[in-house]
């Protein structure tokens, strides 16, 4: 396994975080980045305007899996603000979660920003697209 200290000097700056708010999320949500299905995600604003290091267009990130290991690299490719109740149908199925209709993504995120405090159906929100740059696996050397 990679270490998040080798990644960083491989990638200067690069942030190591997890998604999601539990373990089984961060699993779940690492994983279909790895296998490329998710190449987008989203945060309220208001978390983003707390971050000491916000993610910024071409920023490369080592995302961690709920164990706090490494899975992959991705390179942030755009930032768009927009209101909970302006998500697309296609910005949905980029997130790659669930059944890919933004139906479940309504569902699935209004849950997730309740627990996080924040949710309202006019709530802004930072989304951020994003390519996979490097698997993080023994087989892949990096």
């Amino acid at each position: 396994m990679v270490s998040v200290e080798y990644l960083q000097t491989k990638y200067p700056g690069a942030q190591a975080w997890a998604f999601g708010d539990s373990p089984e999320l961060a699993n779940e949500l690492a994983e279909l980045v790895s296998k490329g299905l998710k190449t987008a995600s989203c945060g309220s604003l208001v978390s983003y305007l707390s971050e000491n290091n916000p993610p910024s267009v071409g920023s490369f990130h080592i995302i961690l899996d709920g164990q706090q290991k490494p899975v992959c690299v991705i390179r942030l490719i755009s930032l768009q603000l927009m209101k909970f109740s302006e998500v697309t149908e296609d910005f949905a199925r980029k997130e790659g979660e669930g059944d890919l209709s933004l139906a479940y993504w309504q569902n699935a995120h209004r849950a997730f920003f309740s627990r996080e405090g924040t949710f309202a159906e006019d709530m802004e929100l930072v989304g951020e697209e994003f390519r996979l740059v490097s698997l993080c696996t023994p087989e892949n050397t990096l």
